[in-house]
């Protein structure tokens, strides 16, 4: 990729135009090629790109994913990721695709518990979807040669129900038909995403959409050397419930774990109903599973772990959302029985809804 790469570095234009210096392979990438690009500006000083080199119709798809999703983080939260610079397709090689950024310096260290899940909450803070729905403009990919489901949607349930059944369907096309999971996947859509998803837009609760990473593990996150603060990268964007970011902590075979939950709950609460918190995660965390089955075709490792999980929770809520309880109007009637029996001395407070 070396002959073209400075059409790359030329497509932005800072004050000085850059002189390229020199281009030195950069990270491990099972999908793409990367290096890093040292150039000397005009005026004397250096400066250093990241490039990410991709192919095909697949590869202009990712790239472009990648740089939307960098771009709409980078404007949340700039000090949490590298600036996005340029995309676009090489005119030597029109089946070349690039994604250029400014380089940083990284540790192989795992973003500190001490400041990375308050720097995570403030992201999904300051991030609400500019159109109060879920869903993104651009299409996205995570590990599969095609886009996630990314189409506005008004309800979270809708949304996260589409979401999950485009992947598992890929799943059995990739895999191939499997009796077991097809009926786990047809319990999950039709009994666990309204048990557990409904509720939060219901009952005079509400969520609001959240510009979320997409894809927030080990391996996608580490620490600047010069400054010791977290960064992220390789983003596959959503505005989704801020909660499915989540998700990878929980998965027992990545780093970031729940402890990182733990702390992230204490910058941004759990949704309301709280008491489903760890359910939601849990099914946000079976959707992960079934991409990581689809990107090993002929290994059913994640796919019985992930029949595990589905099983658990279909186990749990048999009956779906015929049986949720709805705390909130259940206590609200307790309180009015205490209001109309004045000989009651304890008062029983009503679960006031948190817009999260």
């Amino acid at each position: 990729m070396y002959p073209h790469i400075a059409e790359a570095i030329f497509i932005w234009q800072p004050p000085f135009w850059p002189v390229e210096s020199g281009i030195t392979l950069h990270g491990i990438s099972f999908w793409t090629r990367t290096a890093t690009i040292q150039t000397q500006q005009a005026d004397g000083s250096n400066l250093s790109f990241f490039i990410k080199v991709l192919y095909g119709d697949n590869g202009k798809l990712n790239s472009r994913g990648e740089f939307a999703s960098m771009t709409a983080l980078h404007a949340a939260n700039p000090e949490l990721t590298p600036r996005p610079i340029a995309v676009g397709t090489y005119q030597s090689d029109p089946k070349a695709h690039f994604f250029l950024c400014e380089f940083i310096n990284m540790t192989n260290k795992l973003p500190d518990l001490c400041n990375f899940p308050a720097k995570l909450a403030k992201l999904h803070e300051n991030s609400v979807s500019p159109r109060g729905q879920y869903g993104f403009g651009t299409p996205t990919c995570l590990g599969v040669g095609r886009p996630h489901y990314h189409k506005w949607t008004d309800t979270w349930e809708e949304f996260y129900l589409n979401f999950f059944l485009d992947v598992a369907g890929y799943e059995q096309e990739v895999q191939g038909p499997d009796e077991e999971m097809a009926e786990l996947v047809k319990a999950i859509a039709e009994k666990v995403i309204p048990r557990l998803c409904r509720p939060l837009e219901t009952g005079g609760r509400s969520i609001k959409p959240r510009l979320i990473h997409g894809d927030l593990w080990d391996g996608n996150a580490s620490v600047v050397i010069e400054t010791g603060l977290p960064v992220i990268f390789d983003a596959c964007s959503m505005y989704t419930h801020n909660e499915y970011e989540l998700a990878p902590f929980v998965l027992p075979h990545h780093k970031m774990n729940r402890p990182y939950i733990k702390e992230y709950i204490k910058f941004f609460p759990p949704s309301e109903p709280v008491e489903d918190f760890e359910d939601r995660v849990a099914l946000y965390a079976t959707r992960f599973d079934i991409i990581s089955s689809l990107v090993y075709p002929g290994n059913l490792r994640f796919r019985n772990l992930v029949k595990i999980e589905m099983r658990k929770l279909v186990n749990k809520y048999p009956n779906g959302y015929a049986d949720f309880k709805d705390a909130s109007k259940l206590d609200a009637k307790l309180t009015n029985v205490t209001e109309a029996a004045p000989w009651q001395s304890l008062a029983i407070p009503g679960n006031q809804a948190i817009s999260t």
